[in-house]
């Protein structure tokens, strides 16, 4: 028994041993890891990385205020050409899309019935003429014999009234050789305007009826050229305050609004209201110089209403929509983001008027707001403008 407790007093020995020794190498081996250069030393908690940005400065300017609608282009003229006429078309003198000036020739008739009708009065008008000079030869004798008794009186009737019989025949005559001289001219057809020609309506070698409706071509003026467009009822009186200062301006851009097409002038308001609609149609003149407006063409009409003076504007894109309402993040001077709830009176396609919230000298963001809370620390770029 006395042997057994004392291997047990051995083992237990050993055991503390090791232990100590374990520890001990623990300790070292801690101590060796904190003092080896190049070591990795234990974490740290890191800041949150800044949320890279694209702001804009918010900045004061006259801002102008349009109404927008949707408008077509009409053609300031348009005529379409018919024979005044009856006859056989000889000949086009235009090509399809051409344009003429006032005067020029389009076509021409047969002229050859009328020119032979125009004869035929001139003839008729040489045989009255002679009939006439020779009742008033016989007037003039019957009433000299008279005066000797040796004609009767009766003669002398008959002679005058002959005599204005083909008088008024003359007067027929002469207004026949003007109808023929008229139907003529007719027969070479020419522009009453100046403008763009159609597409042919008749060839050449066709019979030509005049009085049918029937038409040769069309001719419609681009230069001026007229827009058509309708806005709200509720625009009227801010429409009847810039027509009173003037002829507002109105600018037509294309279907998609990005695309500015001209620059005109409001001339006319309609005399009512659409009462199926509520709307009100306007009509506004462009030169039209370079021909970007062509009849039929649907295009957005923006009539300037007025001009905001020194009014805080932003870029549409840092306008944000949220359950408070609208707001904008400005970034301050330790390059922190911040909520600024702001009021939006008139924007258009790219800017908003900032009625109340901003200054006018703050940078606010136009992208990356996704990514932005109230206190949010970014890094800002400029936005990229269009050169």
């Amino acid at each position: 028994m006395e042997t057994s407790r004392k291997r047990n007093a051995v083992r237990v020995a050993a055991i503390s041993l090791v232990a100590t020794v374990a520890v001990a190498l623990g300790i070292f081996g801690t101590s060796i890891a904190q003092t080896t250069p190049g070591a990795t030393p234990p974490a740290q908690q890191s800041e949150p990385q800044a949320v890279p940005v694209t702001v804009a400065p918010a900045k004061r300017q006259d801002v102008p205020v349009f109404a927008e609608g949707i408008g077509t282009v009409q053609a300031f003229q348009s005529v379409l050409i018919q024979a005044r006429v009856s006859g056989w078309l000889n000949s086009v003198a235009f090509k399809e899309g051409q344009e003429v000036k006032p005067g020029e020739l389009l076509a021409e008739i047969d002229p050859r019935p009328y020119a032979a009708a125009l004869a035929q009065a001139q003839a008729k008008l040489a045989s009255d003429q002679a009939t006439l000079a020779n009742d008033e030869v016989n007037l003039k004798r019957d009433s000299t014999l008279a005066q000797r008794n040796f004609q009767t009186q009766q003669q002398v009737d008959n002679d005058a009234a002959a005599v204005r019989v083909m008088q008024a025949a003359v007067q027929g005559d002469d207004a026949n050789i003007q109808t023929a001289v008229l139907n003529l001219s007719f027969c070479r057809i020419s522009s009453p305007i100046q403008g763009v020609v159609g597409l042919y309506l008749v060839d050449p070698g066709n019979l030509i009826q005049a009085g049918t409706g029937q038409g040769i071509v069309s001719i419609t003026q681009i230069q001026p050229i007229s827009v058509a467009f309708t806005l709200p009822q509720e625009d009227m009186p801010q429409i009847q305050a810039a027509q009173a200062a003037g002829n507002p301006l109105v600018v037509a851009y294309s279907q998609d609004d990005k695309t500015r097409l001209g620059d005109g002038k409001l001339i006319a308001t309609n005399n009512s209201i659409a009462s199926t609609t509520g709307t009100i149609t306007l009509k506004a003149t462009f030169p039209n110089a370079d021909r970007h407006l062509w009849p039929g063409q649907f295009v957005n009409a923006h009539l300037q209403l007025a001009v905001d003076h020194n009014v805080v504007t932003v870029p549409i894109a840092a306008v944000q929509h949220g359950p408070d309402g609208l707001y904008v993040f400005a970034i301050d001077q330790t390059s922190t983001a911040q909520v600024r709830p702001v009021t939006v009176g008139y924007q258009d396609n790219t800017m908003a008027v900032v009625t109340k919230g901003l200054n006018g000298d703050e940078q606010v963001v136009v992208t990356g707001q996704s990514r932005l809370q109230n206190g949010t620390k970014v890094t800002t770029q400029p936005v990229k403008t269009d050169s």
